[in-house]
Order: C-alpha cells, then structure tokens, then sequence
C-alpha cells in the first residue's frame, strides 16, 4: 500500500511540476509578440545626446569594446549603437555596429559595439552615433577619440 501511495505522489508531484514551469505555447509567444507589435514606438527625445563617454571599454591586440550611454533616444525600440573608425581620423571609413533594444521606461541607453578586425600595436580613431531600425541617425555623434592596440 505505501508503495502505491509513493507512486502516486510521485505522479502528482511531476505533474504538478509540468504545469507550474511548462514551456509557453506557440499562441502565448504569438499572442505577447502581437501585444508588443501593436504599442506606438516613443516619441523621440527633444534632443538626444551622449551623457556619457565615449570609452574604450576592453582593449586587445586585435578588436576593442567602446561603450557610451546616451539619454534615451526613444523612435524606434530596434536601434544599433555604431562606432566609425580608422587609423587616420579624418578618414574614418570602417563602420561596426551592434544591435540593442532600447527600453522606453529607462531614461538612458547603454551602447556597446565590438569592433574587430583590429592590428597589434596600431592607433585608431573613432567617433560613435546610435541609428533607428529605418536606419536614421539619433543625431548623437561623437567628437573623434582615439586609442592603440596593444601588442
């Protein structure tokens, strides 16, 4: 009798636990995705700019980490943080870039873009800017900074 007991626990306990911590359904994440389609993008801040930076976040022989934060500029949830660079500053004619979604409820926007490709023991220059989804400008561009590789 007390095995069958234990059995049943047993079955009672597993499906207890499916429910509480199942996987949502195709519907749900349909459904939640639909919900956050249909909210109006922000109003775009009366002028964006940076608050903070630009740095150099990390620093190797070969790519680099530059972060800076701006106050929210708001349009579009999908922006990308871009950072322009070169080793003549008034040719800065290589781009990277990195997505990011921007959360309206915050009042600053972290960005960090990985910029690769780098060589060992060279100086580069660089300005940073922030783009909307339809790939307009947030018009937060950076003086020119620069910083070398290291070995």
């Amino acid at each position: 009798m007390n095995r069958v007991l234990s059995i049943l626990a047993i079955a009672a306990l597993s499906l207890s636990s499916s429910v509480l911590f199942s996987n949502p359904t195709s519907a749900e994440v349909l459904a939640a995705k639909k919900a956050s389609a249909q909210q109006p993008p922000a109003k775009s801040a009366p002028q964006p700019k940076i608050t903070k930076g630009p740095e150099l976040e990390l620093n190797r022989n070969n790519w680099a980490i530059i972060r800076w934060a701006s106050n929210n500029p708001r349009g579009t949830d999908e922006h990308w943080g871009v950072v322009h660079y070169g080793t003549d500053p008034h040719n800065l004619s290589q781009k990277a870039i990195s997505h990011i979604r921007l959360n309206p409820s915050h009042p600053d926007t972290i960005f960090r873009v990985r910029v690769m490709g780098l060589t060992p023991r060279t100086t580069y220059y660089y300005t940073v800017d922030s783009i909307q989804v339809t790939g307009k400008s947030d018009g937060v561009k950076s003086p020119v900074n620069r910083f070398t590789t290291p070995d």
